[in-house]
């Protein structure tokens, strides 16, 4: 389990199939030549961000015209630089198209979803012994992931916590589906091979989970160093918090790429509908025996799923927790059709407002430049 950190610092070069690289980037990037080159996000600080290339770790911007579009890259995404001759100075001007896409609805009045990282393999969604080994917060990350492209792993961290490890899994069972469980302690590194399957090289994981699981201790225990520091040290356990502030992208010794993320206080659920199908496979099959096909699963007659909850054969918390997935999806869609609304408008309205300026500057005989 040793490993070589390299993510926001200064990374030894890596050539691109090392960074995950794969034949669909290398199709998007056939296109471009001379001075561009293309390199892989592992870190980004407000308006700036660390690229990972074959000539190693490039800090740069983006142009103004990705900035006016809106787009920005992810960590984990792979981009397209152009440098400046005679400078040493290189921009971002393109990103390539994305194999998976881990987002969640964002938090507030905004109607996008946010990009949480991109071409990402396994996201390993890790909880801890405890207060937040949680099935409903469990099933709201398997929506994201299914719906994100990437295969999820549960980890239960801090086993050394409990006093029947074993038995952790049993609590969240219900709610896993076909999805593989892993217990272990980071801290003491018992548990920590059953990860080994997934962490082939040039493969990418995804960290996510709330604050205080244990993620940065499970990222300094497989790069065999502190490279994550340790915050505070709660009072009624003595264990360390680490406070992870951006996210970056880690290689391990091995071969594989790991992405940290700062705890997530909200997990919307934004657009994932994919992601909540595959999440409840068990109610979408009951659902198929209910008497409408629109039915709701509330008090709709001769509903297969609250009839399976009255039999005990589905658990009532497994069914609401669904039924508050539904609405929020419903409600993310509909921010997202308004977010499609006012974006059109801001288009049109500065279209207007150019061919308004090219009428104006031609009734003055400036033309527009």
């Amino acid at each position: 389990m040793n490993a070589t950190p390299h993510g926001c610092d200064s990374p030894r070069p890596l050539t691109l199939p090392q960074l995950g690289w794969t034949s669909e980037h290398a199709d998007a990037f056939a296109k471009y030549s001379g001075p561009y080159t293309a390199g892989r996000v592992a870190c980004r600080q407000k308006t700036v961000w660390d690229v990972l290339t074959e000539s190693g770790m490039v800090t740069t911007g983006i142009t103004g015209a990705l900035r006016k579009l809106g787009r920005f890259p992810a960590v984990g995404d792979f981009v397209v630089l152009l440098s400046q001759p005679g400078t040493g100075v290189s921009a971002i001007v393109d990103i390539l198209p994305q194999r998976t896409r881990f987002s969640r609805g964002a938090a507030g009045k905004e109607c996008t979803d946010q990009v949480i990282a991109a071409n990402i393999d396994t996201v390993f969604i890790v909880t801890a012994a405890g207060p937040d080994l949680n099935a409903r917060r469990i099933e709201r990350y398997l929506a994201l992931v299914h719906a994100s492209g990437a295969r999820p792993l549960i980890v239960i961290n801090k086993a050394d916590l409990a006093e029947d490890p074993g038995g952790l899994a049993s609590a969240i069972l219900p709610s896993s589906g076909q999805v593989p469980i892993v217990t272990l302690s980071a801290l003491s590194g018992d548990g920590m091979a059953r990860l080994d399957p997934y962490l082939a090289p040039g493969t990418t994981i995804a960290l996510v989970g709330s604050s205080g699981v244990g993620k940065s201790t499970l990222i300094n225990r497989l790069l065999g160093g502190t490279v994550q520091d340790m915050a505070e040290t709660r009072e009624y356990d003595d264990r360390g918090r680490h406070t992870t502030t951006v996210r970056q992208l880690f290689v391990l010794r091995g071969g594989a790429l790991m992405i940290d993320n700062p705890g997530i206080r909200e997990v919307g659920i934004g657009t994932a509908s994919e992601g909540i199908a595959d999440t409840f496979p068990d109610i979408l099959e009951l659902a198929g025996n209910c008497r409408f096909s629109d039915c709701r699963h509330d008090q709709e007659p001769g509903c297969a799923v609250t009839a399976a909850v009255r039999s005990g054969k589905l658990p009532a918390l497994r069914l609401e927790n669904y039924r508050r997935l539904m609405k929020e999806l419903a409600f993310g869609q509909e921010k997202a059709e308004i977010g499609l609304v006012r974006a059109e408008r801001k288009r049109w309205k500065q279209y207007n407002g150019h061919e308004a300026e090219k009428i104006r500057r031609a009734k003055e005989g400036k033309g527009m430049f």
